[in-house]
């Protein structure tokens, strides 16, 4: 046994290859597309399908959905979303999860902004620890301020209310802003704000006209992560409400009562869950694709 080297290997390789013809070598590259082509494809289809059922059910009776399964309706109806929008103590779920979900980005974004431009631009005395002590905050799971957040929201009169479920998530939320701005803070030179200083510009202004459309990406990918925590976070929000400001999550557990569980509605009620994220990425998509490539994320 021996090791041939970097020249006897090209040469092994050149001569295996000028012995398969061009037709064997179509063939072979044929057969990788599409295998390639069968796993994108079966996985899109594994990624769908969930999506397609939940359709399905929406658009069903719940004895059509506990009869046979069907691959489509046979007797379309949309009676369940009819129900959903006819129905205040529905809609207002949604309503419900949307404020708080907007405050809680409003509030996060407004306090990351200038907290990850001081990590960014300045250096102080235990700033790297209390970086990564912002970090621990998501380490830990949010049932353990379950019983602060609710005692402490109680005695001050912000019990079900739209800031108090906004202010709570602030407390993940804000961490993992700061440390995803900070990154994209970071590419940008420094010579920029001395340059906008020379020339007369304020620090607000400069911060508001220069330095936050150099970063719109990493805001929009930072805007994105926010809403996907506080949207899909649920421990919290049924905790820390009760009737005025219930989310559409505890909402949806009404479905199950005595006689059975609604599916059809509980289905229509998972479809209308799903639209806001998907208006979120469609009109966030160019800043997130930015910000993967440039960002710390």
């Amino acid at each position: 046994m021996y090791r041939l080297d970097n020249a006897q290997q090209g040469e092994k390789y050149n001569t295996i290859f000028s012995r398969t013809t061009p037709a064997q070598r179509r063939k072979r590259n044929a057969r990788s597309r599409f295998r390639s082509r069968f796993l994108l494809g079966l996985y899109l289809f594994l990624m769908i399908l969930p999506i397609y059922w939940l359709i399905n059910m929406s658009l069903q009776t719940n004895s059509e959905i506990l009869g046979s399964m069907t691959l489509w309706p046979k007797n379309l109806t949309f009676d369940n979303y009819i129900g959903i929008f006819t129905n205040s103590s529905w809609y207002m779920g949604y309503v419900n999860s949307m404020l708080y979900v907007a405050l809680n980005m409003l509030i996060t974004i407004c306090v990351a902004l200038p907290a990850a431009y001081a990590f960014s631009r300045y250096r102080f005395i235990g700033d790297k620890h209390l970086f990564f002590w912002l970090l621990t905050n998501l380490m830990a799971p949010p049932a353990v301020f379950l019983l602060p957040y609710f005692q402490l929201y109680y005695s001050v009169g912000l019990f079900d209310t739209h800031i108090a479920v906004a202010l709570a998530h602030c407390l993940f939320n804000i961490p993992l802003a700061i440390w995803i701005l900070e990154g994209f803070m970071s590419s940008v030179p420094k010579e920029i704000d001395e340059t906008a200083y020379i020339d007369g510009y304020s620090f607000p202004r400069f911060f508001i006209k220069i330095f936050i459309p150099m970063i719109r990406s990493g805001i929009g990918v930072t805007l994105f992560f926010l809403f996907m925590f506080s949207w899909v976070e649920l421990l919290l929000a049924r905790t820390l409400t009760a009737t005025d400001a219930q989310p559409i999550g505890m909402i949806m557990t009404r479905t199950s009562t005595a006689s059975g569980i609604d599916w059809g509605t509980l289905a229509a009620a998972g479809v209308l869950t799903i639209v806001p994220g998907i208006l979120v990425v469609y009109f966030v998509r160019n800043h997130i694709a930015k910000g993967f490539a440039l960002g710390r994320t």
